[in-house]
């Protein structure tokens, strides 16, 4: 018997099983990098719900953020109240479709919202949009 005839008389097979286990794995870091593709739009804060609230739907956004210490960011960096005239100015521009969101956390108090309001509102062309929960 030579060794030529051995090898003809084995089957041919094909083993799936590790090909399987790669498709898996490639279908498992898709689902996982999918999950980290949402955007978020300020920083972590509990907002308050309220019943009339709708999706507002402009192209460039500038955020606001009051946490429930009462730090102020802007675009997720830490901002004096006296500054947000000056910063939100800079990054308005001259572009007109500009809307700031004001992510204030529920226990803030609401003079310090209003605070932050009134210095967006000294920004021409900064229309003002204050975020809540559904």
């Amino acid at each position: 018997m030579d060794l030529d005839d051995i090898e003809q008389d084995l089957p041919v097979s094909i083993n799936i099983v590790p090909l399987l286990d790669v498709l898996f794995a490639l279908l498992t870091f898709f689902i996982m990098s999918t999950l980290f593709l949402t955007r978020s739009e300020g920083l972590p804060v509990n907002l308050p719900k309220a019943s009339t609230a709708k999706q507002q739907q402009v192209p460039t956004r500038i955020t606001i953020t009051v946490d429930e210490k009462e730090q102020v960011s802007l675009n997720r960096k830490p901002i004096a109240v006296d500054d947000v005239t000056e910063q939100v100015r800079a990054l308005v521009g001259s572009n007109p479709d500009v809307l700031v969101i004001i992510n204030a956390d529920q226990k803030v108090d609401y003079g310090r919202v209003v605070a932050v309001m009134d210095r967006v509102r000294k920004v021409e062309g900064a229309k003002l949009a204050i975020a809540t929960q559904k």
